[in-house]
């Protein structure tokens, strides 16, 4: 990581000398009141024109946001001409000369295999073909070149050369950035489908057979039992989104718990107290019924007496406060610690490990699960979910029926 952020900071860098040589090229007569020099102004447009190609470029390379960022990237080269391509096409070209596409990409073989930029010029039959030669910078990621920019201009320049140089290597770290999210997004689902795979089994045959057990003594109860067991298992088991609703997730819960009731009886007691105005906080999918679960687990773990489980949702101003608290067996604290570690793998745990990772990875250090707990004393988790976070989002909703 420290590698990347020097990456980062050397790809920046670049940005200041190119838009220093946009200035020269741009430079107006003084009479900006307020702006400062004529290369100052520059410089901070060059900027400002960076940060409006960078959140296309955050999606990958492809052309879809190869076309909303080559305008942008054509201003900070200040050429005629400008194409981005993968491995195989020109992606887009943006400004003159657009007939050479055949033949830039018949130059690319070189470049795209030894990772090297290359200049040469363009041949063409039109006269007053605004470009003449053509600068290409190959765009890497890890070492791997994923395809290139190519600046096209009237006429050999040293000075383009180094500055589509430094602007491809910015494009590059872009990429970079977007290959890491991508990680972390099928990390996130990796996790999701780890967690559907421990906790389904063993809540699928429990309510199937309580279920049965009820076929013939009472008709009407299987039925009811049978359409919450639908419901909570397309929830588990949708596809849309790695994020739902605080709603959503509880609504699940709800059905959850009617099947644990069923099995359980009175021997399983619930309280809810929730807030309103926390209902539509975003949260990673399947997030609080795992935790849910676990509580039921060592609510009732080697107990013959009723167990209590308080489910508690608080708006806290910037944060909504979610907290699950049972009064059953408890945990040693230490081994609850090598839990969330991964450090030994343990039943009584299920989900906790899962859930602390994924907020980590979600909301960052600050958001893991604080739990509370010691043998004999039940145990108590809290989740704080931030309002508002960047990437926290809902793509299509599951509403409750």
């Amino acid at each position: 990581m420290s590698g990347f952020l020097a990456g980062l900071c050397v790809a920046v860098l670049p940005l200041l000398a190119a838009g220093f040589w946009l200035g020269r090229r741009t430079a107006r007569a003084p009479g900006l009141a307020g702006l400062g020099t004529p290369v100052e102004h520059a410089t901070f447009e060059t900027l400002h024109t960076a940060s409006l190609a960078t959140p296309p470029l955050r999606a990958g390379l492809t052309e879809e946001t190869a076309g909303r960022s080559a305008r942008k990237l054509r201003s900070l080269l200040g050429t005629d001409a400008l194409c981005l391509t993968d491995r195989e096409q020109v992606l887009v070209w943006d400004g003159a000369g657009a007939h050479h596409r055949t033949e830039i990409m018949e130059r690319l073989a070189g470049p795209l295999e030894s990772g090297r930029g290359e200049a040469f010029p363009l041949t063409c039959g039109t006269p007053d073909c605004a470009v003449r030669w053509a600068v290409v910078a190959p765009l890497t990621v890890d070492d791997r070149v994923h395809g290139a920019l190519v600046a096209c201009a009237p006429r050999e320049s040293a000075v383009l050369v180094r500055a589509a140089a430094e602007v491809a290597r910015w494009v590059s770290v872009q990429l970079e950035l977007a290959d890491l999210d991508q990680s972390r997004t099928r990390l996130i689902e990796a996790e999701i489908r780890a967690l559907r795979a421990q906790i389904s089994p063993h809540f699928i045959f429990n309510s199937l057979a309580v279920i049965a057990s009820f076929v013939r003594t009472d008709p009407e109860r299987a039925r009811e039992l049978l359409l919450e067991f639908a419901d909570f298992t397309r929830y588990s088991f949708r596809r849309h989104g790695d994020f739902t609703t605080l709603a959503d997730e509880l609504h699940a819960i709800d059905h959850y718990l009617a099947l644990v009731r069923a099995r359980f009886g009175d021997r399983l007691s619930v309280t809810l107290q929730i807030a309103p105005e926390v209902l539509p906080v975003a949260l990673p999918f399947l997030c609080l019924q795992p935790l849910v679960e676990n509580a039921v687990k060592h609510g009732l773990e080697g107990k013959a007496d009723k167990c209590h489980i308080q489910i508690t949702a608080q708006d806290t101003g910037a944060e909504a406060l979610v907290m699950i608290e049972d009064d059953g067996a408890g945990m040693d604290p230490g081994l609850l610690r090598r839990i969330l570690a991964r450090e030994v793998d343990h039943t009584g745990g299920i989900g906790l490990s899962n859930v602390d990772d994924r907020l980590r990875q979600v909301y960052g250090d600050d958001y893991g699960l604080v739990i509370e707990t010691a043998v004999g004393a039940g145990m108590r988790v809290t989740v704080r979910l931030p309002k508002y976070q960047p990437g926290v989002h809902l793509a299509g909703r599951l509403t409750p029926k």
